[in-house]
């Protein structure tokens, strides 16, 4: 399977949780904490104090005829770290060996993205890009993190044309108004507290990493290794600083701006940047002589071409039977726009959607992954921003963000910055979140590509600038979410193995050209 395909089988399997991520995100954060709270800390102190006790029992995993290496096991971990008599739940887990053990060096985890993605099977597919020398050092390990199947599972029960990428992401009517997104913000987060069990309230980046030491433990590791990607950029941080002596080797690819006061809210308004950032290499390409799907002669017309077709779309959708919703309007297309921006293997189909649409037709609906996977992973994506940090709550701030967003980036068209579901989350966090500082050991590894609609670079610079002197960046000549293995280069790769494999890591920060 080519790293497309891969690519576009991931977003579509957990793109309602990426939604979700960009789902919570627009409140008055909480008071940050320098490092962990004292509720953080003593969570964090009580999880590990019984899990030395815990053991994992390894069976092949159910329904794996590819990988026949590839281990399952499910962790019990507290579902409130706070409470000492907390009910259990389960973590699904997986795990590939080592393939030398007299090279083994310890645990590498695979940490995904989301919120609500799982790296259940990264083990037997990611894994297998790694080179030779980092499969021996390390048992790879995958997981599903707490509430998503199948680990313990939450549901909001939304309806179902709630469930669309476009009503998710917070797109602002035609003329601006943000009435409908609050709206929807108060319908679908009234659904997760009716229907999202009490588990709902517990899900955060913080419990994340409390139960990836819970996993540590479990395994017998005293420290561990990761690898963490867009949102597992900002777990694997988040652990990094509640247990630093626990950390091993740490890649950081596509990363997160870490900022406590906004969080989830900082990674959607990242897509002003994002979209900016990469929106010109994908107007070169679809001027490009000779490419089939060439839509303008000059880079410069594509983005004008662009925004007049969403400003018809706005005014005249065209019918799009099996589609969700089942027309082709402009928040769709701006939608289109920015999955496609995530990978330039993926400008094709963005660019044969512009051509269709501007001879009124459309291509046919685009697979979408079962209804009740949408469900889960939107649930977790809800819970885990809205368990993050507080939104605010004040219509009138949104309006007057939107429309300022708007002025400044009309291709996304004011969404970064407006309200999603977290604006109406009837539950407070329960701990502030975590601050990310210098305080630790010397062994992160920031990867970062220059153009990344996802995870901009003006975002990875912030957390580059919050880990002080515990990190050094790579940044990457080139465009696309997931660096390392992935949208990157041959450089990049290189530095980020040779860290993992022998510990060899740049004395400052490098640019790969």
């Amino acid at each position: 399977m080519t790293h497309s395909t891969r690519s576009r089988v991931r977003r579509a399997a957990a793109l309602a949780g990426v939604c979700a991520v960009v789902l919570g995100l627009t409140a008055p954060a909480a008071t940050a904490s320098t490092a962990p709270t004292a509720s953080s800390a003593s969570a964090s102190a009580s999880a590990s104090a019984s899990a030395e006790r815990t053991t994992l029992n390894w069976t092949k995993c159910a329904g794996d005829a590819a990988d026949s290496r590839r281990q399952c096991a499910t962790l019990k971990v507290p579902m409130d770290y706070a409470d000492p008599h907390s009910p259990l739940i389960d973590i699904a887990v997986s795990r590939v060996p080592s393939e030398k053990t007299s090279a083994r060096r310890g645990a590498l985890f695979l940490i995904p993205g989301g919120p609500g993605n799982s790296s259940l099977d990264d083990p037997s597919g990611k894994g297998r890009r790694l080179p030779q020398e980092v499969r021996d050092a390390y048992d790879l390990i995958g997981f599903a993190p707490r509430g998503l199947a199948p680990s313990t599972a939450v549901d909001c029960g939304l309806d179902h044309a709630d469930l669309a990428t476009s009503r998710l992401r917070p797109w602002p009517a035609p003329d601006g108004s943000v009435d409908g997104n609050l709206a929807t913000a108060r319908r679908t987060a009234d659904a997760c507290a009716r229907n999202g069990g009490e588990l709902i309230r517990h899900l955060s980046t913080a419990n994340e990493a409390r139960d990836l030491d819970r996993l540590r433990a479990a395994l017998g590791e005293r420290r561990i290794s990761a690898w963490g990607v867009s949102y597992g950029t900002y777990v694997g941080a988040v652990y990094s600083q509640l247990f630093p002596e626990r950390t091993d080797r740490i890649v950081l690819d596509s990363n997160d701006n870490p900022d406590p006061g906004l969080v989830g809210r900082a990674w959607l308004a990242g897509h002003e940047r994002g979209v900016e950032d990469v929106f010109p290499d994908f107007a070169a390409w679809a001027a490009a002589p000779g490419n089939p799907d060439r839509l303008a002669e000059r880079a410069a017309d594509v983005r004008p071409l662009f925004l007049a077709l969403a400003a018809r779309l706005d005014r005249s959708p065209i019918p799009w039977p099996g589609a969700n919703p089942e027309e082709l309007n402009g928040n769709v297309l701006r939608q289109t726009m920015l999955d496609s921006l995530y990978s330039p293997d993926d400008y094709p189909a963005l660019a044969q959607l512009i051509r269709a649409a501007r001879q009124g037709t459309v291509p046919p609906a685009p697979a979408s992954p079962p209804e009740a996977v949408l469900q889960n992973v939107t649930a977790v994506g809800a819970g885990t921003l809205c368990g993050d940090v507080a939104w605010p709550h004040d219509a009138a701030a949104y309006r007057a963000d939107v429309a300022a967003s708007r002025a400044e980036f009309p291709l996304t068209a004011g969404m970064p910055r407006n309200a999603m579901l977290c604006a109406a989350w009837p539950y407070a966090p329960q701990e502030a979140p975590v601050r990310i500082t210098g305080d630790g050991p010397a062994n992160v590894l920031l990867v970062q590509n220059e153009r990344d609609v996802a995870t901009p670079l003006s975002g990875a610079r912030k957390l580059r600038k919050a880990f002080g002197g515990r990190a050094v960046m790579v940044t990457v000549n080139s465009t696309g979410h997931d660096a390392y293995l992935a949208n990157g280069n041959a450089c990049g790769d290189r530095v980020a193995s040779d860290f993992l494999a022998g510990g060899a890591r740049p004395a400052r920060d490098l640019y790969c050209r």
